[in-house]
């Protein structure tokens, strides 16, 4: 096996599964980084990263023929605040509807040329407007002087992980399906794993040639048994050049 890169966007915490993937496979470490730029996906058609964690709005998915893309889970979103606003108010989650009239800010007007989201934090700190985000993004960028609150009645958004498809019939680098096997939760023993599966594919071919050796050796060994049977029951001949005896004539 050989290492991956692997890049995931902001408030992903993948660090239980490059753990996992440390203890299991020590001698082939992962490459892992954050990636704060825009679309992460073209990571994979550039070769800059073997598998990304993707963000997209729940009930959509960026999978095309040439992506694999399987869901992982749905992100809590929530809104942010300038402390002493009145979401602190709220001792759990804030419906949607009681925020009828306030200002929100687009994250889309935050690229990363201008600072991102941590500029979209400052902005929203200063009481310009409320800022939606997923919490793990809320919780990466947090501020003292900005609270947030979860937030109901939004769309949700996933986190999913992707790579590129194999081309034609090639299969999947067992490598990759490794590491999927490992963010989806199989043990190391598990026969989907891919190693294990060639593992077992390896021993079966093994058993199969010892198998096809032992058949071939019995079937030698009964044939020769069978001659040398034969050759002890068979009868002796009548010798050759040896005259009938004659039969003499009733007078």
């Amino acid at each position: 096996m050989t290492g991956l890169k692997i890049a995931y966007v902001p408030g992903v915490t993948p660090g239980k599964w490059l753990s996992r993937w440390n203890e299991r496979y020590p001698q082939n470490p992962l490459l892992a980084l954050r990636y704060d730029g825009g679309e992460i996906l073209a990571r994979l058609q550039s070769g800059e990263s073997d598998i990304v964690f993707v963000r997209f709005a729940a009930g959509t998915s960026p999978k095309t023929p040439a992506i694999h893309v399987i869901p992982l889970y749905e992100e809590q979103q929530v809104v942010c605040a300038p402390k002493d606003h009145d979401i602190e108010l709220h001792d759990e989650v804030v419906p949607f509807a009681e925020l009828k009239g306030e200002n929100f800010l687009d994250l889309a007007d935050y690229p990363e040329s201008v600072g991102g989201t941590a500029m979209a934090m400052e902005v929203c700190s200063s009481g310009a407007g409320l800022l939606v985000l997923p919490m793990g993004v809320a919780r990466l960028h947090g501020r003292k002087d900005v609270v947030h609150k979860e937030l109901s009645g939004v769309p949700e958004t996933v986190i999913g992980i992707a790579w590129l498809a194999p081309e034609g019939d090639d299969p999947t680098d067992p490598v990759i399906e490794e590491f999927i096997g490992v963010v989806r939760g199989r043990g190391e023993n598990s026969s989907r794993q891919a190693s294990v599966a060639q593992k077992q594919q390896e021993q079966a071919v093994e058993a199969r040639k010892k198998r096809q050796i032992a058949d071939t050796a019995a079937a030698k060994n009964a044939k020769e048994a069978k001659k040398k049977s034969g050759a002890r029951s068979g009868r002796p001949g009548a010798k050759r050049g040896t005259k009938p005896a004659s039969r003499g004539r009733k007078r």
